[in-house]
Parts: structure tokens; sequence; C-alpha cells
């Protein structure tokens, strides 16, 4: 039994129920196999492929996984709509999240469940007209291109929408945006072909009534992708493009639901996208625990094993409770979304946005001490996750902000007695 399914919580207990359903159980143990046979042992093939061609192309193994994970069922297991996906519950995919976070390059876009992807599907499964389904949606569900979501922008503090400024201007049946935008995830890759833009529709009304989001085809006249930024350094699948709309001209058909819905789509969709990157970062977490305790088991320092040393002792202890105690947050917030939804939510919903990256990168940081300088190489995955972890803190949500929201709704509770 592996790590992670040793500290699965399968007990019932009330009012969460946190067992599994049978079909959860058998997708999770179909997972975990297609891990074990497919997705570790490609992972230094993957790396290999990406060293001797464009890093932020597909590999030709991760390809091969990819047409792997469908021939198996494993795809699409992100969304809850059984029209279009899995039909998972939220917490019926919380384990299998977790799981593919174990291999955060490879296993999520291996069964078509990565970012801003799954965001970006499930939006148009929601909120898309059937043309827009027809001509982007089923594309995506068969992993046939790929998408972003353009709406962090390079000249205002992004965490506050009210600051975006990129527009889209009416004219006649067509708008025309102009902008620029950047940490636009996956936009730098030949397989992205449409970008879901947020952009000012009406500058003259309150902030959530301003907003649309409009569907952009990236071939589209006047859409550049200037460059891909970098993460840590580190050249990331896909790219993280900084892109200019020069008055970009698209049909008035391309707009998502109505004018000003821009606010209340990306609140729909941040809800389960939000939880997704927990779920993962849970798995970044379990993955390093047991690259911390392998190593600690496998070396020796003055005259005894690194896991016979207090100090070690203390760190594995600790994460082993971290970890536990963000995992039930993640399953208590994916609870509330199935039952209650992503308004009632809220409240969990930041909170787990907090402690998810901060317990993965308390978790990494130990594994990576115990290593010492193969800690920081690219000989053990450690300094990549902790790269990643590190940035869901700010690209999911700055901490302070999730923190802010959080005290303002438990403060206001306090008010309305």
């Amino acid at each position: 039994m592996d790590a992670t399914s040793a500290s699965l919580p399968l007990t019932r207990r009330e009012p969460i129920d946190f067992a599994l359903s049978a079909r959860c159980e058998k997708l999770r143990s179909e997972l975990l196999d297609f891990m074990d046979t497919a997705v570790y042992p490609a992972e230094a093939i993957n790396e290999e492929q990406r060293g001797n061609g464009n890093p932020l192309e597909a590999t030709p193994i991760l390809r091969d996984l990819k047409r792997l994970a469908r021939a198996r069922g494993l795809w699409n297991l992100f969304l809850p709509d059984a029209e279009w996906g899995a039909g998972l519950t939220n917490v019926d995919y919380a384990p299998l999240a977790e799981i593919m976070g174990r291999s955060i390059e490879l296993a999520p876009e291996a069964t078509n469940c990565s970012a801003p992807d799954t965001g970006n599907m499930g939006l148009l499964a929601d909120f898309g007209t059937s043309e827009q389904q027809e001509r982007w949606l089923v594309p995506l569900l068969q992993g046939e291109i790929r998408s972003c979501f353009a709406m962090t922008e390079p000249a205002v503090a992004s965490s506050d929408p009210g600051n975006l400024k990129t527009a889209a201007v009416k004219d006649g049946d067509d708008y025309v945006i102009s902008g620029r935008k950047w940490w636009t995830t996956g936009a730098v890759s030949s397989d992205c072909k449409i970008a879901i833009v947020m952009v000012v529709t009406d500058p003259d009304v309150a902030t959530r009534g301003r907003f649309s989001m409009i569907l952009v085809p990236m071939d589209a006249v006047g859409v550049e992708v200037e460059r891909s930024l970098t993460v840590f350094g580190y050249e990331e699948r896909g790219g993280h493009g900084e892109v200019a709309f020069n008055d970009v001209r698209v049909p008035a058909s391309n707009l998502i639901a109505a004018e000003g819905d821009g606010a209340m789509i990306a609140q729909a969709r941040l809800g389960p996208g939000r939880i997704h990157h927990c779920m993962r970062a849970i798995g970044m977490a379990e993955r390093a625990f047991d690259l911390m305790v392998g190593r600690a088991r496998s070396r020796t320092a003055f005259g005894s094993r690194l896991a016979d040393k207090g100090v070690i002792q203390d760190w594995i202890a600790e994460a082993r409770w971290r970890i536990e105690q963000a995992r039930l947050l993640v399953l208590k917030t994916a609870w509330m979304l199935d039952t209650v939804g992503n308004r009632e939510a809220r409240r969990e919903i930041s909170a787990i946005k907090v402690v998810a990256p901060r317990t993965a990168l308390w978790v990494i940081d130990k594994a990576i001490q115990v290593h010492g300088g193969a800690g920081v190489s690219s000989d053990v995955p450690l300094a990549r996750m902790w790269a990643h972890a590190r940035t869901l803190r700010i690209a999911d949500g700055p901490d302070e902000v999730h923190n802010m929201v959080l005290a303002r709704r438990e403060i206001g509770r306090y008010e309305e007695r």
C-alpha cells in the first residue's frame, strides 16, 4: 500500500461522508496503476525529450500517455456534468486529483485534467452556446486542442479585478479587443487554439457589471504572443504568455453569456477550479513526503541514519499531520461544493487556497533539506515541485486576498447577530 492509499480518510464521519463511492474506488485503483506502470517511468524520458526539443511543447512521451489514459478510460475525470465528462462529484474527484498531483508535470495533462483547460471546459459546458460548444468544447474534450485564459495584466495589480483595462468595444456585429495580458498559461504552445479573455465592455458601471468574457482564436489578426515568462527560471509546458490584443476583431457571437456577466462567470469557473489546484497540491506534498522518508531511511550521517535523528523525525511527524489537516479541509470544501454550492462554500474555498499551497511548500522544503544538494538539483522533482507550489500562492489569488475575504466573512457573521 502506498503512502497516498494508506493515508486517505476512508471511514465515515458525520456530517460529512468521507467514504468513497464504488466508482471512485475503481477509478482510483486504475489511476494508481496508470501512475505506477506508465507515468512515473515516463518522467525521466519526458525531461530528456524536453531538453532535446522545445520545452513548451508536448513531448512524444506525453502524447503517448494521453492516448493510453484515454484508452483506459482515465479521461476528463474533472467534469461533474455526465453529458461532457465523467460525472463525478467533487468529493469523488478529490482523491483522483491528488494522485495526479504526485506527477504534476505529466499526470494532469495526460488525463485531460489540467489547468487552464479544466476551467475553460467547465465554463463552456455551463455557459457556452451550442455553437461555441461544438466549435471549441468538443475538441478540448477530445484532447485535440488546448486553450488559455487571459485575465492578468502587467500594468495593474490584477489581484483587484477592478483594475483590469483590456477593452472590448462593440462595432456592428463584432467586438474589437485592445489590451495586454500576461501569465496567460498555455498560450505559447502550438496546441493552444483558443483564448477566453476577460474584457471591459462597460467601464461606466460597477465592477461586477463592467466585465465580459469572450472567445478569441489564437490565430485571429492582431493576437500577438510576445514572450513566455519563466517560473523561478523554469520553462513550463505551454508557457506563460504575455499576449497583446491589437484591435482584434471577433464576432459578437463569441461573447460568452451576456455583456456584464464576466465576473459572475469567473466566480462560477473558479469554484471547483480553485480546489482542483488544492487537491493536486496535497498530491505534491505526499510525493515529497515519500521522497523525504525514503531519503532519511537510506542516508547515514554522523554515525546513524537520518531517519534516526530527532529533528528529522519531528519533520516527518509534522509533515504527516499537516498533510492530513489540509486533506480534510479539501474534502470538506469539495463536500460543500457538492451539497450547498460555490457561494456557500466561499469561506472554505478561501481557506484551502491558503492552506494547501502552504502545506505543500512546508513539506517540500523539508524534503529538500533532507536531500541536501540533491534536493535543489534536477535529479529529484522537489525543486520544480517547490516552484510550482510557491507559484500557487500568487497564481490562484494571493494569500492576502483569500485571507481578506475569509476575515470579512467571519467578521460579518458576528455583525449580523
